[in-house]
Parts: C-alpha cells; sequence; structure tokens
C-alpha cells in the first residue's frame, strides 16, 4: 500500500502549485463539512495525492466572490479561484466512499491543463452548491 501511494505521489508530482488566496476575501459565505477526495477529472477512480488533497477530513469552506477557499486539517489552506471552477454538480459516491442519492457536492475545477473534481460532504449540502452554482454563473457572466 505504501509503494501504492508512493508511486502515485511521484506520478503526479508535475501537478502546478494551488494558486494562493487572496489576502481579503469578498461576499463570503461558509460551509462545514467533510472533504471527501479530489481526483482526476476524466478518471474517477484517480485520487490526487499531491498539493494538500491527497487525505479526507473536516473542514470549513469560504465561498467568495473571489473562488472557493477550503481548509484540510494539516494541510495549507486550498484555493479555487473562480475563473478555475467549471460545474458544480451532486455525486452519490466517489473513490472510497459511498452515501445517499446526490449526498457528495462534486466541484469541477481545473488546475493548470488538469480537470479535476473535488468531492465534499457537507451539513448544508444545498446551501453550498446553490452558494458555487451562483458563484460560477457570476463568474461566467462577466465574461
Amino acid at each position: 500500500m505504501l509503494l501504492g501511494w508512493w508511486l502515485r505521489r511521484r506520478k503526479q508530482r508535475g501537478l502546478p502549485t494551488l494558486a494562493a488566496a487572496p489576502a481579503e476575501l469578498t461576499d463570503q459565505q461558509q460551509f462545514e463539512g467533510f472533504y471527501v477526495s479530489t481526483t482526476s477529472g476524466d478518471n474517477p477512480l484517480d485520487r490526487i495525492a499531491v498539493r494538500g488533497l491527497g487525505f479526507r477530513a473536516r473542514t470549513t469552506v469560504i465561498v467568495a466572490a473571489e473562488g472557493v477557499l477550503f481548509a484540510i486539517a494539516g494541510q495549507p489552506n486550498s484555493f479555487i479561484p473562480l475563473a478555475d471552477l467549471t460545474k458544480v454538480g451532486r455525486a452519490s459516491w466517489t473513490i472510497d466512499r459511498g452515501v445517499e442519492p446526490d449526498g457528495l457536492v462534486v466541484l469541477d475545477w481545473t488546475l493548470g491543463e488538469k480537470a479535476l473534481a473535488s468531492y465534499f460532504r457537507m451539513e448544508n449540502p444545498e446551501g453550498f452548491f446553490t452558494a458555487v452554482q451562483d458563484l460560477i454563473k457570476l463568474g461566467s457572466d462577466a465574461k
């Protein structure tokens, strides 16, 4: 198992670092829940193991006008700029986790040239889903 994890991390070491969060975030909405995983957008069984995205943990997610910021215990904050968010959806499973129908909120985004999907199990999934959906819509209207 350790060898498999080491090989996965080695294979993914070329992924760019995540964007730095702005010093100030505006129009914030905060949500509590769990970060479940991030996978390759084209392969939902390919867990991302680098850049602090490898492990499931409790999280606080901030949806702001600039993008989505989430904290994973023991890792630096992860920030997805609005320009990199492509879609928000619902799911019932991801790698190593199955839940009730539509129990997960999925953020599709890009990191450099790589399409990714991050899965969250939130205490207020509808509020989180709607906040991200509205943010993406605002971003596309601004283009």
